[in-house]
């Protein structure tokens, strides 16, 4: 697995997130309640932050459209199909049954705590999705366990090569 520094505009996230969290605890705890809201960066935002790491470490062309399920983008050789994936919370990659699957399937781990990366899976899909059931309804993900292993059977000739230094 490769780790990576989560660039200095994502800190600056994190700190205006921990700032909105930190307020309205304060309003919380004023108001005698024992809720606690966590601001989770997660959802499309994460998703996208995800695609520009793809770009910005593996050289990941983004289609222009999301018209193809399960296609995000195209390797530096323009024909690879890739699936981007990725988790601010530790957990595994959630899928969905799609009539097209990548050629190829990137996954990150984000710790926006400490402001860093881990590239999990860099492969061909089929040795992720090999771990989930042939026929499912809605959305299925692996566990963190399950990909991670998932990654320990890919070939390093069958992996995307980095195109900038993490």
């Amino acid at each position: 697995m490769t780790a990576f520094a989560l660039p200095e505009p994502i800190r600056h996230l994190v700190l205006a997130r921990n700032g909105l969290r930190d307020h309205y605890q304060v309003m919380l705890n004023k108001a005698e309640s024992g809720a606690a809201l966590n601001f989770t960066l997660d959802g499309n935002l994460v998703g996208d932050i995800g695609e520009a790491i793809a770009v910005e470490l593996f050289g990941v062309k983004l289609v222009t459209a999301k018209s193809v399920a399960g296609i995000d983008g195209y390797a530096p050789d323009g024909k690879t199909t890739v699936q981007v994936k990725v988790t601010g919370t530790g957990r595994g990659p959630a899928f969905r049954q799609t009539e097209t699957r990548a050629d190829h399937l990137l996954f990150f781990d984000l710790d926006f705590e400490n402001l860093t990366g881990t590239v999990v899976f860099n492969g061909p899909e089929h040795f992720a999705i090999s771990k989930l059931p042939d026929i499912f309804s809605g959305q299925r993900s692996l566990t963190a366990r399950q990909i991670r292993q998932a990654d320990e059977l890919v070939p390093a000739e069958k992996r995307l090569p980095l195109v900038s230094e993490v």
